[in-house]
């Protein structure tokens, strides 16, 4: 076992994050993330939360990045300090899956030394599919549950895959690790929200802000036009059971990026309420 876990090192947390950790990392990615970067993904990364006016809901992650971190350095032996290279609250839906391979395996990844996969939805209850598994070493498979973590090196050593998901969504919480310091990700994220303090000179409560229509068009065809898909944003609020009233034109002939920017008001049923938001981050982050 012990020239096993040398070969393949990688360690299960139980129950490191709480349920309500959990369901409040769901209610930020619900309300802020975009299209990801596979086919049925969506994410949500740190860098997004500073662009789009958000970064109040970066204070969520602050304990739990640095307690991962501590975990990480502790288990690995790391000699010396670690840098979170990248933090990520990535969701997916049914089609999505990946094959087996590592977490460095491109030249633009090598940077990658650490990987941790917090699990915020269970196998089962929240999706069906979606099982993680590596190709060597114990344990083989893992079933995700709710506040459990997985820890494993980024290289040969832990190649892994994940199954499709058959139904519901998939979401975690995933941060990678570098022992190089020119990939810090503070450091980054430091250089971000002073570009926008030093920019943004209107007093006032901090509404979110929509970035480009295109991180938020969902399109079941990647390849295909964007009048064949459909706004993340926009389809949230449908599924939660509002419509969505504005008081300028909202014909079927309306440019539905125009629509996304315009003040608006929810419904639900004949029941219109009182509440008027900026746009639709705006009501998906309040209401």
């Amino acid at each position: 076992m012990a020239e096993a876990k040398q070969k393949h090192p990688r360690l299960i947390l139980r129950n490191f994050l709480t349920l309500f950790q959990c369901e409040e990392l769901e209610f930020i990615h619900k309300s802020n993330s975009t299209v990801g970067y596979r086919p049925n993904v969506f994410s949500t990364t740190l860098s997004h939360l500073i662009a789009t006016n958000s970064p109040h809901l970066l204070m969520p992650f602050v304990p739990i990045r640095e307690s991962l971190k501590e975990k990480v350095e502790e288990f690995f032996g790391c000699e010396y300090e670690l840098f979170v290279e990248f933090t990520g609250l990535i969701s997916w839906c049914r089609g999505a899956s990946i094959g087996w391979h590592s977490d460095d395996n491109r030249p633009y990844l090598k940077q990658r030394a650490f990987a941790a996969v917090c699990y915020l939805n269970s196998f089962g209850k929240d999706f069906k599919g979606g099982l993680f598994h590596f190709q060597d070493g114990e344990p083989r498979t893992i079933e995700p549950l709710a506040g459990d973590v997985v820890m494993y090196t980024a290289d040969g050593h832990n190649i892994h895959s994940v199954d499709e998901i058959t139904g519901g969504e998939r979401l975690t919480l995933t941060l990678w690790f570098s022992r190089d310091a020119s990939h810090d990700e503070d450091a980054k994220l430091v250089s971000l929200l002073s570009q926008r303090l030093l920019h943004n000179n209107v007093p006032g409560p901090c509404l979110p802000l929509l970035a480009s229509s295109n991180m938020y068009w969902f399109s079941l065809d990647q390849s295909s036009h964007r009048q064949l898909g459909f706004d993340i944003c926009w389809a949230r609020l449908h599924v939660l059971g509002f419509d969505v009233y504005s008081y300028q034109d909202t014909s079927c002939d309306s440019d539905l990026s125009e629509l996304l920017t315009m003040p608006l008001q929810l419904a639900r049923g004949v029941e219109l309420f009182n509440v008027e938001f900026v746009n639709i981050l705006h009501a998906l982050q309040d209401f």
